[in-house]
């Protein structure tokens, strides 16, 4: 698979993922089949904001729920506003109560798309 097509694959996860919530690079690479390439999938949201505006790229995080894409928006601050008017407190850019709002596309969707 080229380049250009995974990040299409991962534009197309990160679509899906419901407002209020948030997932992690290591997942959407799980759920792609790819487990060992979170750092491209971080690649491909790094251009997301530019690239894809209706993709809502603050939805994804590290694995912690740390806001680590966090410079890649407009301002720094864009991605936990934007995280804030989903209800998701950040404080120090990790998220609070990570674990309540994580979505994981591996449960939530359809693995034989």
């Amino acid at each position: 698979m080229d380049r250009a097509s995974f990040y299409e694959q991962v534009y197309q996860v990160v679509a899906l993922i419901p407002k209020g919530r948030v997932t992690s690079y290591g997942a959407i690479a799980q759920y792609l089949g790819t487990k060992s390439s979170s750092r491209m999938v971080g690649y491909a949201m790094n251009g997301a904001v530019n690239n894809h505006p209706k993709i809502p790229a603050h939805r994804v995080v590290n694995r912690n729920g740390l806001l680590t894409g966090k410079f890649h928006f407009a301002y720094p601050a864009q991605m936990e506003e934007l995280l804030a008017k989903e209800g998701i407190k950040v404080t120090n850019d990790q998220i609070i109560d990570f674990k309540k709002y994580y979505w994981d596309p591996n449960l939530e969707l359809d693995l034989n798309r």
